[in-house]
């Protein structure tokens, strides 16, 4: 973009002026404009100025960002580049607060969050290091054991004991699910190689070395083909290998095959040199946002002595549903389980959560150093992946005290019913297919024109195998059409038949905006047959 020139200098005065207050009184108007704007009419702020995103090609965008070479001295005052933030930037962004997106597992924030998040970034609080933290730590404490309770229900006895114990810990704070789902396997894994004969544990003397202690060939962890791709990354850097990431079938509802669990469970004890683990449920798949049979699959995990981890990064907050709370039935079985708080917590970029049902086995990953997290300290670091972190509990000790159990309920809840809602309308229409029913928010659908829909009941062979591509390309230029006119968004993805084992691709969508009404869907849907009949139709014959 073009650079502007003020005659603008990096001094010692103008570096003291501009690092404590605004540059001007022009200056702080143009600031507070915007940000009264921000900051109490949030979704407003982001209609004007976002949409869902203008009609602009990534290579377009890319054309006016190719500067490389950093200015030595100050091209813009700050107001300026506010402005041109909310002008320039915004409309090019996301607007994944749209009711119109809904496509992926991002959505409206509630406005609170912006100054929640305001104030957190102000206090600048590294939550891992008490010194840098002091009551922060403490509140961190108080909102981990709330979200544990909510999930293994001790006894007001056992939460008395651990709320503030330092020498005990029930979870951490970590970036997002991903860290969170690491975590659990990184504890795991420990647990998994302890010391022993002059051995001093995997931590200590790595892989290759446990493997020896332990008369250990390999490591496997199995979850199911909806696993999410975390898992598979976690493999890779804890050294077991991303295809011992083991995946089991499905059935016909996207769930994990408990028979073919525990076969593969057998199987895997019978080789001596194999050791297993984890076993991972889903309470909320990416894909499909189906459930496990948690219950069922802890209490395999408990027969077999295997770690269980639950990641529930999704589907953690249907816990305070009234309603809907039981789909996760067996999740206190779990030894971990994983929590996203920026997905239906509703909380900003970016916050994840692992919990684990023993407050002493995450000494297992415990690390200090001289000059932060000494021995004997109770900083919150000293059992976590990363160095630093934001106050993310501060954020979510606000929102659960002005939101309520039972507001975060209601939100669950709208999202689950109206994916049903959606559904029945997807079956109602000819032109579409329901892949996938919802269980929770989530659910897939695909274009199937009554045509090929017709011709799929008898086609075998190379003809059928002619019409699976015919539909799977149809579905790509019918969302990406969407996607790029920028009204509205729904994303895809490809599912295996559980019959055929043929390669289906699916729009995909997350239901998780309240805003989000049965008209606004009707309307997506609309535009979706359109586009096939305006764009597709005739290319493919049809």
């Amino acid at each position: 973009m073009e650079k502007k020139a003020h005659g603008l200098v990096a001094d010692w005065n103008s570096l003291r002026r501009i690092f404590l207050q605004p540059e001007s009184e022009a200056g702080k108007a143009t600031l507070l404009r915007h940000m009264e704007q921000i900051l109490f009419s949030l979704h407003d702020f982001l209609r004007q100025n976002v949409g869902v995103t203008e009609e602009i090609s990534l290579q377009e965008l890319a054309t006016q960002f190719k500067e490389t070479t950093i200015s030595r001295k100050p091209e813009k005052k700050l107001a300026e580049v506010i402005t041109a933030l909310v002008e320039d930037i915004a409309p090019h962004a996301v607007n994944v607060s749209s009711p119109y997106f809904i496509g992926h597992m991002t959505s409206a924030i509630p406005f609170f969050m912006v100054h929640l998040k305001t104030i957190v970034a102000a206090l600048n609080q590294n939550a891992n290091k008490i010194e840098t933290s002091k009551v922060v730590s403490v509140i961190e404490r108080q909102v981990i054991a709330k979200i544990h309770r909510l999930i293994f229900q001790e006894s007001n006895s056992f939460y008395s004991d651990h709320v503030q114990n330092a020498h005990t810990t029930l979870g951490a704070f970590t970036e997002g699910g991903t860290s969170a789902n690491m975590t659990a396997l990184w504890v795991a894994r420990n647990a998994a190689f302890p010391p022993k004969d002059g051995f001093r544990g995997v931590e200590a003397d790595g892989l290759a070395s446990a493997y020896r202690a332990h008369d250990v060939d390999r490591c496997v962890v199995l979850v199911s083909r909806r696993g999410h791709f975390s898992l598979r990354k976690s493999g890779g850097v804890l050294g077991i290998g991303n295809s011992n990431i083991v995946a089991i079938d499905v059935d016909k509802d996207n769930r994990i095959n408990l028979e073919a669990l525990e076969k593969s469970i057998q199987d895997f004890r019978a080789q001596k040199n194999v050791k297993i683990l984890a076993v991972v449920g889903i309470a909320g798949a990416t894909e499909t946002g189906t459930i496990d049979p948690l219950a069922d699959i802890g209490d395999i995990c408990h027969k077999y002595g295997i770690h269980y981890h639950v990641d529930a990064a999704w589907g953690g907050p249907t816990l305070m549903s009234q309603k809907y709370k039981h789909f996760l039935n067996g999740i206190e079985k779990a030894d971990s389980v994983t929590i996203d708080g920026h997905k239906q917590l509703y909380m900003p970029m970016t916050c994840g959560m692992i919990f684990f049902r023993d407050p002493y086995i995450m000494d297992k990953i415990a690390y200090h150093a001289n000059y932060v997290n000494r021995q004997g300290s109770v900083d919150l670091g000293i059992k976590t992946l990363a160095g630093s972190r934001e106050a993310h509990a501060l954020i979510l000790d606000s929102a659960l005290k002005i939101m309520g159990s039972d507001g975060y309920g209601l939100l669950i809840d709208h999202g689950i019913d109206i994916a049903r809602s959606f559904a029945d309308e997807i079956k109602r229409r000819k032109i579409f297919e329901l892949t996938s029913d919802p269980v929770l928010n989530i659910l897939t659908y695909r274009v199937n024109p009554p045509e090929i829909k017709l011709r799929l009941l008898s086609a075998t062979g190379e003809e059928r195998k002619g019409l699976i591509e015919k539909l799977n390309d149809i579905n790509i230029n019918v969302q990406r059409t969407q996607r790029e006119s920028g009204k509205s968004f729904v994303s895809r993805t490809v599912l295996e038949h559980p019959a055929s084992k043929e390669s289906l691709v699916v729009l995909r969508s997350v239901l998780m905006n309240p805003m989000t009404d049965m008209k606004i869907l009707t309307e997506i849907l609309d535009e979706q047959e359109n586009i096939y009949k305006s764009h597709c139709g005739h290319v493919y014959g049809l």
